[in-house]
């Protein structure tokens, strides 16, 4: 099998990349080696490789930039997913796509299934949906992930890679410094080696095409994720609840943003629970350390 993984380097990518390559061949083009803004540069990228599978690990992120951007927002979160879907259908290649819990209004209080309606409070939020809908014109895999923490390229002088909240927070923690963490903001926080290994599942079994939540099964605050990773860390540490409503911030977030993993489950794959995942990532960070 070939893949073809745009965004190559990014925090997703990266942990993508480790695990394809035990699969076969994995091309993996950086933003800077492919402009998924360009739609010819694309459709030429995509006939050159001619994979079986494009994995699109590129996102814009900047939940609040994107309210002064939401051109730059649309142009990756959006039109390049129909720019690579298309390409995708060009040479009969899947097309897999990672989506957000933002999509949702966090109003719900159970975890959000697949085929609830989602209601995206911001700019990022319209953006991602429409990617959403934008990858389905090709045979495609859409995986809603949220909270996203471990993997990328980018590193400290500890040669850990950095690139979310969570290895934030753990950084802090192990600094000696402050966290605040949201009291009640509730997640379902998603570890990029089991994203990786999930998308590797869907693949290997040729599980019907559509629309997966893929997160660390369970849920808890943002205040609880980090209690667990300090004791995982086996580090003293200074947390500050904060509720919501206290922070300024141009975007709106969702409340409660817990996702189901049931689709998955029925497919038998099983995704390992937040603490399961916390506790591997805090293994890992104090091997590095």
């Amino acid at each position: 099998m070939t893949v073809l993984l745009t965004g190559a380097g990014g925090q997703l990518a990266y942990a993508i990349q480790r695990r394809m390559q035990a699969t076969g061949r994995v091309v993996g083009l950086t933003r800077r080696e492919l402009d998924l803004r360009r739609d010819a540069e694309v459709l030429d990228a995509v006939r050159s490789v001619m994979p079986d599978v494009i994995i699109n690990g590129a996102a814009y992120n900047d939940v609040d930039g994107a309210e002064d951007d939401p051109v730059t927002a649309l142009a990756v979160n959006a039109f390049a997913v129909r720019s690579l879907a298309r390409a995708a259908a060009a040479v009969d290649a899947t097309l897999v796509h990672f989506s957000t819990d933002f999509v949702f209004d966090g109003t719900a209080n159970q975890p959000y299934r697949e085929d609830m309606s989602p209601n995206p409070q911001s700019v990022y939020a319209m953006s991602k949906l429409v990617g959403e809908w934008f990858a389905c014109e090709s045979k495609h895999y859409v995986l809603r992930v949220e909270s996203l923490f471990g993997g990328g390229q980018q590193t400290h002088a500890d040669g850990w890679p950095r690139g979310s909240s969570l290895d934030r927070i753990a950084d802090a923690i192990l600094d000696g410094r402050e966290v605040r963490a949201f009291s009640d903001r509730i997640v379902s926080p998603s570890y990029v080696d089991d994203v990786a290994d999930a998308t590797a599942a869907l693949l290997s079994v040729s599980a019907p095409f559509g629309l997966y939540h893929c997160v660390g099964s369970g849920m808890a605050t943002w205040l609880e994720v980090t209690t667990e990773l300090a004791a995982r860390l086996d580090h003293p540490a200074r947390i500050t609840p904060v509720p919501m409503d206290s922070v300024p911030m141009r975007a709106p977030r969702p409340r409660f943003c817990a996702l189901s993993n049931s689709k998955l489950e029925r497919l038998g794959i099983v995704m390992p629970t937040w603490q399961d995942a916390v506790i591997r990532y805090a293994a890992a960070r104090r091997a590095s350390a």
